[in-house]
């Protein structure tokens, strides 16, 4: 059996033709054919700065694809993973109205009908069974579009792809929209070894029942395909035999499924061909696209990507997953790609690939990635400047950088401000870096480069009238062609503004310079110490930062943070899974409620530990581990409410030790929490703070 780390370059081609066909499509999802062409005319490329959309989006098809499979993770990484824990990441990781799903209502949503299922205490599969649901709701077209992630931790491997794509599909969905989504998982899992598409489709007909509807919708399109070149014409024989008329619901999968069929048969070797017929076809274009770039990425690799047009390059690699989990919101296709590959190695059992250059976020070890970072040109005379990946480095290629100019390049570590234009989900995301942490970089201007050339690390940060901010390090290093240097930066305090963008800027101390300058990684490290508060200069993007479910007030209220919530736990949080030993203190205020406090270590909004005041009476230490709660400490402390308090915890290892005053609270919880970020908790109240610090643990 082939290891699957010998499958990361088409992992990575799997996750960037699932972008390219979710980006493609998305700002005409639900079009019809006829306005296609009447607005647009075929889709052989990027529309949308037609429509005023940004691009890179928030979307179910990718945040729900990528996010699903945490659950390997959190419950065991097992080909025998359950749909019941599935259903556990849903909860953990889906913030209701807020993140990855539509949610149209019981009974209109199919992912939000079965969402209230799992919050009513109905078990996977049973939330999306026909049986509790009806076949409407069950059979429209999400299990289908979430499932690549499943497939990409499955290469060559599609029995296994099946079976979790069944499991996870079952979650929500039932009866032709988990056949479609198993056929399509194991189609994805072959075509890493195949690319003869009539066995890709033998293969995925071999997971479901020969007499479903899917299996009779692929034998008619085939028969219609022989020997047929035209694809308009086959997509009106779709329409007239299985059209959106001939189903019920808003989505369903047959229509959109047929489609993919369609597109895959007419272009089996062309991915841009594949995209045109796919999104100009119409309907649910950005799921349909989404999962036929997935399986076209996988089968013709990054090669096949390249063959068109530019694909690759507006993207540079972005992608969003917006959950409870913000700190890994703002991601990349290597990132995601990498982790994919872990997981499947662990599967396989087999040894995972190295952690790339001692674990820098930023390696660009797969080819051509750039992992998110762009051109910032700001040159005179003529100057020039070009930002591209060599499969080990970020290569800064300037031509004509004078005295005065700057060139520029940086990668999104939070929300950029286009988000207020995103006609789509809500981002739910936290910064990646913090005032208190370490930014460096190893780069290097290569060999051949002429006239002087300065670096050194630059932040964008947000403002009280939410623009960006430039700050430098302060002391440039002037670079030498062929020799190494590391840029070093302890970032400084922003008044509890959010860092935006990290990266890089090049200058010429005189005359001018051209060349290329070679980045070989950028990262960051430690723990952040930092005064999360309302700034003084106020804006929007500084409540962004935190990820939350419960009624969230920044103005009207004297303190800086106040939260409440009706009905059972309301929480908000923000930090990273990286953030594992350190120390958090808040001023905090009790207003009303059963009980309130700080959260510490949260990998989730149903996974962290929990450090509160009851009404009971008690300062308790829990641990919160999906469904189940459990009272780690416990020790009286009576605080009435509208007082204030001030309480620090301490998580170092398995140690979790609480003070308020002069009472201190510890509990030990070996094989708990590793890591995770901190925020504050209500149940049916209201909780207030003027001040959150964080810091690492003394002596660190």
């Amino acid at each position: 059996m082939t290891d699957p780390k010998d499958y990361l370059p088409q992992i990575y081609a799997g996750v960037l033709g699932k972008l390219i066909g979710v980006y493609l499509g998305r700002p005409f999802e639900n079009w019809r054919y006829d306005r296609i062409m009447k607005e647009l005319g075929p889709i052989t490329y990027y529309v949308n700065d037609r429509l005023g959309d940004p691009l890179v989006v928030t979307d179910d098809d990718v945040a729900g694809t990528f996010a699903f499979p945490r659950a390997l993770e959190d419950y065991g990484v097992s080909p025998d993973l359950s749909a019941e824990d599935i259903g556990r990441a849903w909860m953990n990781y889906i913030v209701q109205h807020r993140s990855i799903l539509w949610w149209g209502g019981s009974g209109n949503s199919t992912e939000h009908t079965a969402w209230l299922n799992l919050a009513r205490g109905i078990k996977a599969p049973a939330s999306g069974s026909i049986e509790t649901n009806g076949a409407t709701v069950a059979e429209q077209i999400g299990a289908q579009i979430f499932i690549d992630g499943w497939a990409l931790i499955s290469p060559g491997n599609p029995a296994q792809a099946a079976k979790l794509a069944r499991a996870a599909g079952s979650v929500s969905h039932d009866g032709e929209s988990v056949h479609a989504a198993v056929l399509w998982a194991a189609m994805e899992a072959e075509a890493f070894n195949s690319r003869d598409v009539n066995h890709l489709l033998d293969t995925g007909l071999s997971h479901i029942p020969s007499d479903c509807l899917i299996a009779q919708l692929i034998g008619d399109i085939r028969t219609w395909v022989a020997g047929n070149e035209d694809w308009e014409a086959t997509r009106q024989r779709i329409e007239d035999n299985y059209g959106y008329d001939k189903y019920p619901g808003n989505c369903h999968v047959v229509p959109n499924h047929a489609l993919m069929i369609m597109a895959l048969l007419h272009a089996p070797d062309d991915f841009q061909r594949g995209q045109m017929i796919v999104n100009t076809s119409g309907w649910d274009t950005d799921c349909n696209a989404g999962n036929l770039g997935c399986l076209q990425g996988i089968m013709l690799g990054l090669d096949g990507l390249d063959a068109g047009p530019d694909w690759r390059g507006p993207i540079a690699d972005r992608l969003l997953i917006s959950t409870a989990d913000g700190g890994r919101s703002i991601t990349d296709a290597v990132e995601i790609s990498l982790w994919l590959t872990k997981l499947a190695c662990q599967l396989a059992g087999t040894t995972p690939p190295d952690v790339p250059k001692d674990g820098a976020a930023f390696h660009f070890t797969l080819p051509g990635s750039v992992q998110g970072f762009r051109a910032i040109p700001r040159m005179d005379d003529g100057g020039s400047l070009r930002v591209s990946g060599t499969g080990n480095a970020l290569a800064i290629d300037v031509e004509h950088l004078a005295h005065g100019g700057e060139a520029v390049t940086l990668t999104p570590v939070f929300s950029l401000p286009e988000v207020v234009r995103m006609r789509t989900y809500e981002l739910m995301a936290c910064p990646r870096v913090y005032p208190g942490q370490t930014l460096s970089a190893r780069v290097m201007a290569q060999d051949g480069f002429s006239g002087p050339v300065e670096a050194r690390l630059r932040l964008r940060h947000y403002d009280g009238t939410d623009s960006l901010i430039p700050l430098d390090a302060p002391n440039p290093t002037l670079l030498k062609p062929g020799r190494k240097e590391v840029l070093s930066w302890t970032i400084p305090d922003l008044d509890g503004q959010p860092i935006a963008e990290v990266g890089l800027v090049l200058t010429c101390p005189e005359g001018r310079a051209r060349g290329r300058v070679l980045v070989d990684r950028l990262g960051w490290t430690g723990t952040p110490n930092v005064t999360l508060h309302r700034p003084a200069d106020g804006g929007e993007f500084w409540r962004r930062a935190w990820v939350n479910n419960a009624h969230f007030f920044s103005k009207h209220f004297p303190q800086d943070f106040r939260i409440s919530q009706d009905r059972g736990e309301g929480m908000i949080l923000q930090g990273a899974r990286d953030w594992r030993d350190y120390v958090v203190e808040a001023d905090l205020m009790l207003h009303l409620g059963d009980r309130g406090g700080l959260i510490v270590r949260a990998q989730g909004q149903k996974r962290f530990y929990g450090v509160r005041i009851t009404r009971a009476g008690a300062l308790e230490i829990t641990r919160q581990r999906d469904e189940h709660e459990e009272v780690l400490a416990s020790t009286p402390c009576a605080i009435a409410f509208e007082t204030a308090f001030t309480m620090r915890v301490q998580v170092d290892g398995p140690q979790i030790t609480a003070t308020l005053g002069d009472i201190r609270l510890e509990a030990n919880d070996p094989g708990g929490f590793d890591g995770g970020a901190i925020g504050m908790t209500i149940k049916e109240g209201a909780l207030s703070a003027t001040r959150i610090h964080i810091s690492p643990v003394e002596g660190r």
